[in-house]
C-alpha cells in the first residue's frame, strides 16, 4: 500500500457510541471523497476516554475500514474533541501603538489577540481555539480584518474554547496508539458547522446543536463569529438508558426499541400497538403499549432542550439565535425530536444535513455524518488560510484567521 500522500486529508471522529473515519483527496476541483471506516465503539463514556485499550482497537478497526476503501494508509489525521468538560468564554483585549495612527499589520493583530487570550485556566486546562469575534479600531467597533488600516489603538473580542488537558490527551494517546499522528484536534460542533450551516444563518444568528450518544455540543453564531460554545450533559445514551428502566430491559433491547419504534411525541405513536420487549434474566418477553415507549422519551427530549435553552438564556444569547436552531448527531434521529425542540424553544428547527463531496455515498450524507464531514471541510479550509495547500490548488488566501462563507 502507498504511503500517505500530501494531498490527502483523514479526518476521526470518536464519539461514544461510534468511531468514524473520513479519508478525502485535494483535487484542483476541491475535495473528493476516496473512503471511510466506521466501528462501533467502545471505552468511551460521555465523549471521555474510560478504557484506553477498548478506545483504540476501535479506532484501529474504523481506520482499517478507511484504509481498505481508500487504498492508502492512514498515517496522519485530525481528531475531534467533544463532551462535557469543554467550555466556552468570551474575552476582551488590546493595544495602544501611540497618539498617531499607525498601520495594522499582522504583528499587531496577533499582539491585541494575545492581550484577549491571557485569561486564568485551571491547571488541567487548555485552548483550544481561540475564534477572533471583531476587532475595534479607535472604538469603532464591526472590523472583520483590520490588516492595512490606520488606528492608534487596536482591541479585539474573542471567544475562546476551553478542554480538559487530560481528556484531550487521553484521546491523542488512544489515536497515537492505534498508529496515527494526530495533526490537529478541533471541538466538533465547530468543524460540523463548516458542513451544515449557511452564511445567512451564521450571519443573523443561529444555534448549532449536535445530539451525540453522551452529550449535546452547542456552538452559536451571531454576524458570522462564534458567540458561545457548551455542552449539555444529555445524549442518546440518556434516552436508551431511560428506556431500559422504565421498561425493565436490557440497554440493548431498549436501544433497539428506541431505533424501531420509539418517537419524542407521544401523539404521534398509534394508540392501541403494541411491541414485544425482552425481559432481563430467564422471564419471558412481554407485549406493552408501544406508547409507552414515546411516553419514556417524550420528557427527556423536553429536558434537554428546557437545559438548552436555559443555557443559551443565561449566555444572553438566546434572543439572538434568530435563524432558529439546526441538529445534528445520531439523536437528532429520534423521530419526533425536532416537533420537541421548536414546541420548547418556540423557533424554527432544521436538521443538519451535511454538504456532500465528489464521489461520497448517499449514506454519509445524514445528519449523524455532518461532524466527521465538516472536520475534513475545516481542514481543507484551514490548510488554505495557512497557505499549505499543493503547487495548482489554486493562489495562497492571504488571511491571519480563516472565515467561512458557504
Amino acid at each position: 500500500m502507498p504511503s500517505h500522500p500530501p494531498n490527502f486529508i483523514t479526518a476521526i471522529d470518536v464519539g461514544s457510541s461510534k468511531t468514524t473515519v473520513l479519508v478525502a483527496e485535494l483535487s484542483d476541483n476541491g475535495l473528493r471523497y476516496r473512503g471511510h471506516g466506521i466501528s462501533v465503539s467502545r471505552g468511551l463514556r460521555k465523549g471521555v476516554i474510560s478504557e484506553l485499550d477498548k478506545a483504540v482497537s476501535s479506532i484501529q478497526k474504523a481506520v482499517e475500514k478507511a484504509e481498505d476503501v481508500a487504498g492508502i494508509p492512514v498515517e496522519r489525521a485530525m481528531v475531534g474533541i467533544a463532551g462535557a468538560h469543554i467550555r466556552g468564554v468570551n474575552s476582551h483585549g488590546g493595544i495602544a501603538f501611540s497618539a498617531r495612527s499607525r498601520e495594522i499589520g499582522r504583528d499587531e493583530i496577533r499582539q491585541a489577540v494575545d492581550k484577549a487570550r491571557t485569561i486564568p485556566l485551571p491547571a488541567d486546562r487548555e485552548i483550544l481555539h481561540l475564534l477572533p469575534q471583531e476587532f475595534i479600531l479607535d472604538d469603532q467597533p464591526g472590523v472583520q480584518d483590520p490588516t492595512g488600516m490606520m488606528a492608534a489603538r487596536l482591541e479585539v473580542r474573542v471567544h475562546i474554547v476551553t478542554a480538559s488537558a487530560s481528556a484531550t490527551q487521553n484521546v491523542i494517546t488512544a489515536v497515537n496508539k492505534a498508529g496515527v499522528h494526530v495533526d490537529d484536534t478541533i471541538f466538533e460542533p465547530l468543524a460540523c458547522a463548516d458542513s451544515v450551516l449557511r452564511s445567512d444563518e451564521r450571519d443573523l444568528g443561529v444555534c448549532l446543536a449536535d445530539l451525540g450518544a453522551g452529550s449535546c455540543d452547542l456552538i452559536v453564531f451571531q454576524q458570522g463569529a462564534v458567540a458561545h460554545t457548551a455542552v449539555i450533559p444529555i445524549g442518546g445514551d440518556h434516552f436508551t438508558s431511560d428506556l431500559s428502566v422504565g421498561m425493565c430491559t436490557a440497554l440493548s433491547e431498549a436501544e433497539s426499541l428506541k431505533k424501531n419504534f420509539g418517537n419524542a411525541v407521544v401523539t404521534l405513536i398509534p394508540e392501541g400497538n403494541e411491541v414485544e420487549v425482552p425481559s432481563v434474566g430467564d422471564r419471558p418477553s412481554r407485549m406493552m403499549p408501544q406508547r409507552m415507549v414515546g411516553e419514556i422519551l417524550e420528557p427527556r427530549a423536553r429536558e434537554l432542550f428546557e437545559l438548552l435553552r436555559e443555557n443559551l438564556r443565561h449566555a444572553g444569547v438566546f434572543d439572538h439565535c434568530i435563524a432558529g436552531f439546526v441538529l445534528s448527531g445520531g439523536a437528532s434521529r429520534l423521530p419526533g425530536i425536532l416537533d420537541v425542540a421548536e414546541s420548547v424553544l418556540r423557533k424554527a428547527a432544521r436538521f443538519a444535513f451535511p454538504t456532500p463531496m465528489a464521489r461520497m455515498p448517499a449514506l454519509l450524507a445524514e445528519p449523524e455524518f455532518a461532524t466527521v464531514l465538516g472536520m475534513v471541510y475545516y481542514g481543507h479550509r484551514a490548510r488554505l488560510a495557512r497557505g499549505l495547500q499543493e503547487p495548482g490548488f489554486g493562489s495562497r488566501m492571504k488571511a491571519l484567521f480563516a472565515k467561512k462563507g458557504a
